[in-house]
């Protein structure tokens, strides 16, 4: 498969200053989808102002809080990555899903921890927002690691 443009989604992530049909496109995205989970859990607005605050200051977390925009973008920026074989994927796996915890019996555990968006999709998916994720992370200075050692093992 032909490489996915990775790095135009991160630029695409990271811009601070968008054009008004494409502020229109996420802002209608974010209200419908907002309006989706409303009609299925209850809604605890004051996280909401919270999570669109931090989402404005920082594009780390606009990656992370808009999952449903990046499947609505995915298959028009990577439509040969978007036909890889389906598994049971995480859906928003970045850096930060990655951890440490005890299971049942006390044992510390390593793996991914957060699974609230988990969806059979293409398994490339995940691999080019983790890679996605590495790069935005190590542009910040949040890596311990080299973003190059991290895409090595990714891809």
């Amino acid at each position: 498969m032909p490489p996915c443009p990775v790095r135009s989604l991160v630029r695409l992530a990271q811009q601070s200053r968008l054009d008004l049909e494409k502020v229109m496109h996420i802002t209608t995205a974010t209200r419908e989808y907002e309006a989706w989970v409303a009609g299925h859990t209850p809604m605890v607005r004051g996280q909401l102002f919270t999570k669109h605050k931090r989402m404005a200051q920082d594009p780390v977390q606009v990656l992370r809080g808009t999952f449903y925009r990046w499947t609505q973008m995915w298959p028009d920026v990577c439509p040969e990555l978007a036909k890889s074989v389906n598994v049971l994927a995480v859906g928003d796996l970045h850096i930060a899903s990655f951890g440490t915890w005890r299971d049942a019996y006390g044992r510390l555990v390593w793996g991914i921890d957060d699974f609230d968006e988990a969806y059979p999709m293409g398994y490339a998916n995940g691999l080019v927002r983790l890679g996605v994720s590495a790069i935005m992370d190590e542009q910040e200075g949040a890596l311990a690691v080299g973003v190059r050692d991290i895409l090595r093992c990714v891809t």
